[in-house]
């Protein structure tokens, strides 16, 4: 593979390292607002918001360290560890798609709309 390519597709692939980084910081940061791509409300009584809040802090820490060992990886010029990195977040993207379809009726599409690139760009860069 040529370096340009290389760069191409590692650019990519950080970008949506850093996607995954921003939606964990809101899910951390702003749990309401973490809740919206899964079309769920946030609790009324304050017992449910801390559970919330909790379980919000539990997702947020996982995109960020998801998102942050894209760059890692690709710091050292791994690219098929960034690759490998890339496809989990599009496996990620794609089972918060099927809770949102089989669980909540709704919302799949906010996850499902980009999952297809994300999976493609970490096949690619994985596989060849």
């Amino acid at each position: 593979m040529s370096s340009s390519a290389f760069s191409y597709a590692t650019i990519a692939a950080s970008l949506s390292g850093a996607i995954t980084v921003a939606f964990g910081i809101n899910a951390i940061l702003r749990p309401e607002s973490g809740l919206q791509p899964f079309e769920l409300a946030y609790p009324a009584l304050p017992a449910d918001r801390k559970v919330v809040d909790a379980l919000m802090v539990i997702y947020g820490v996982r995109d960020v360290l998801l998102g942050a060992g894209v760059w890692v990886a690709a710091a050292f010029a791994n690219r098929k560890t960034v690759g490998w990195y890339t496809l989990l977040i599009g496996i990620m993207a794609f089972t918060d798609g099927l809770v949102c379809k089989y669980m909540v009726g709704q919302g799949e599409w906010n996850h499902w709309g980009y999952t297809p690139m994300v999976l493609g760009l970490g096949i690619y860069m994985s596989f060849f």
